[in-house]
């Protein structure tokens, strides 16, 4: 890992920082209040939370590695099972850690101060359509232009230049969450653009593999499919990599990481 100092933004004139004791005029990168930021994800948080604790049961392992990360340049990687409610969970997590939880989401204080230096890459198409995925976007949304996928057909245009850059801005500035895969369905390949992202920035990775999404909820995360689900989340050890690793290499080990390697079956069964 690659230390990088935090980054720092603020409304204020930079002489006047200091006096903003609370953070109230902090801002991200982009340009975003933080307040407002904290706001959205605690509104957000109070509204989703019986959906992981009540009508589905959640089972949380490995928080014991986010204990002592610092509070930027953290890569987390998960597989991908619905659009809005892998996110919201982990962002609820990464609350609940800020405030000392271990391994539970109970009881809820953690959302009255919101962890607010977290973002998770998203497509912009997903994140344009309608009221609610609009609002969700104001809790840290990445929005990136996928160059192999649009309005769930595969297609073939330029690669959004500026995706890696603004990823790289948030990890200067915090703890940024992606779906390697780029797509909800499962042993998708691990696109290349993740191995550079990590050889470019040297971020900590943090594997992080989720089940149970996909059954409990329908494919954009908001409605029930199957109520009392076991939904579990577990984050494992930072991986290790090695100066001499290829692209690859890199997109080999996230790819076992997550445990997306695709079984036999599915790959004597490309198309189904």
């Amino acid at each position: 890992m690659k230390y990088i100092k935090p980054t720092k933004f603020s409304y204020l004139p930079k002489f006047l920082m200091p006096l903003d004791v609370l953070g109230l005029l902090e801002r991200d990168p982009f340009g975003n209040s933080l307040l407002v930021r904290r706001i959205m994800i605690g509104i957000v948080g109070w509204l989703t939370y019986a959906r992981y604790t009540v009508v589905n049961r959640i089972q949380i392992e490995g928080t014991e590695n986010l204990e002592n990360l610092p509070i930027n340049n953290v890569l987390f990687l998960s597989n991908h099972q619905t659009y809005f409610a892998d996110v919201i969970a982990f962002f609820q997590i990464f609350c609940a850690v800020k405030w000392g939880f271990q391994n539970t989401m109970l009881p809820p204080v953690y959302l009255l101060g919101p962890r607010a230096r977290q973002y998770y890459v998203a497509a912009s198409e997903t994140m344009s359509k309608g009221i609610i995925p609009r609002f969700f976007a104001l809790g840290g949304a990445l929005t990136i232009e996928r160059s192999w996928r649009a309005e769930g057909r595969e297609v073939k245009r330029e690669v959004d230049t500026s995706a890696n850059d603004k990823i790289a801005q948030a990890l200067a500035h915090g703890w940024v969450v992606s779906f390697p895969q780029g797509t909800t369905s499962p042993y998708a390949p691990v696109r290349k653009g993740t191995g550079y992202l990590i050889k470019n920035n040297e971020p900590i990775v943090i594997p992080v593999v989720i089940n149970g999404f996909r059954r409990a909820f329908d494919k954009k995360g908001l409605r029930f499919k199957k109520r009392n689900t076991l939904l579990t989340v577990r984050f494992k050890e930072p991986l290790q990599f090695g100066p001499d690793e290829t692209v690859d290499d890199i997109v080999a080990k996230v790819r076992h990481a997550i445990e997306q390697d695709a079984p036999t079956w599915v790959r004597q069964n490309p198309s189904d």
